[in-house]
């Protein structure tokens, strides 16, 4: 588990192309700079707006929502690998929401870097669905959302916490994409709580990081408790190989095959 935790190397690389004298380690030639906000002045709970181009005209039904938990440390380098996901594997009807893990302690990260309400980290000031919460509601503030389309975006370290996300009762995400991670059922809300929800589940029969076991053990038991799962496999073992983008689009679209009107379960009255 702990070693499932590492930042794969490939993503590293992808992340890797900077401004010459950037003030900011994720700042990148080739991608538009995300937009850096902190929600209601808390350090801690930040996070990078990407968007299709600052001019672009909102959607009738809103932005779909692409929400990215980076693997890894969870950081914000992972900012020019998400900003070439949205150039490369998405329509301009999206927006992606790159969470900006919280650092509580130096060794949070090698064991624990998205902590949850099963899952908690001591001296944690809010778990991961309380940040999620948080940010959607000020993004609502600033964009209008399509509540059909709200998906996450993960791998490795960030994995397990999405099913988590996408099982609580009365979660916001329609779609998880999840990528090269464990699945622990005894740290997660109880399976039936998936019942009609969508995952799309990416793993290599080579990872030696994470095993492919618990992608398999995925597949079977929210099938089981009534999930809709489709399942890919890719060759090369852990981290991102191959067609990258390409393999993104197609989980996105698997998501977003099978959308169904949906309004915000936390949405205020009214709204």
């Amino acid at each position: 588990m702990i070693a499932c935790l590492a930042a794969s190397s490939l993503l590293l690389a992808l992340s890797s192309l900077q401004k010459p004298g950037a003030s900011k380690p994720w700042e990148a030639t080739d991608v538009p700079q995300p937009e850096e906000i902190v929600v209601g002045g808390d350090e801690h709970m930040r996070y990078l707006l990407h968007v299709p181009d600052k001019d672009a005209k909102e959607p009738a039904d809103g932005w779909r929502v692409l929400v990215v938990m980076p693997g890894g440390d969870g950081s914000a380098d992972f900012a020019p690998f998400v900003g070439r996901i949205r150039q490369n594997a998405l329509g301009k009807e999206w927006v992606l929401v790159q969470l900006v893990a919280p650092k509580w302690d130096d060794k949070q990260g090698e064991k624990n870097v998205w902590p949850t309400e099963k899952r908690p980290w001591p001296g944690m000031k809010f778990s991961t669905e309380k940040f999620l919460d948080a940010v959607l509601d000020d993004f609502a503030k600033r964009r209008k959302i399509d509540a059909k389309f709200v998906y996450t975006l993960t791998w490795s370290s960030s994995g397990t916490t999405a099913y988590a996300l996408a099982l609580e009762p009365k979660t916001r995400i329609t779609g998880s994409f999840i990528a090269m991670s464990v699945f622990r059922k005894e740290e997660l809300p109880p399976l039936k709580n998936g019942t009609g929800r969508r995952f799309y589940i990416l793993h290599s029969p080579q990872d030696e990081v994470c095993l492919i076991k618990f992608a398999e053990q995925a597949r079977e038991e929210l099938t089981k408790a009534g999930a809709e799962v489709e399942y890919k496999t890719y060759e090369g073992g852990h981290g991102w190989h191959g067609d990258v983008y390409g393999e993104i689009k197609t989980g996105i679209e698997w998501l977003a095959s099978g959308a169904k009107p949906k309004k915000d379960p936390k949405a205020k009255p009214g709204k």
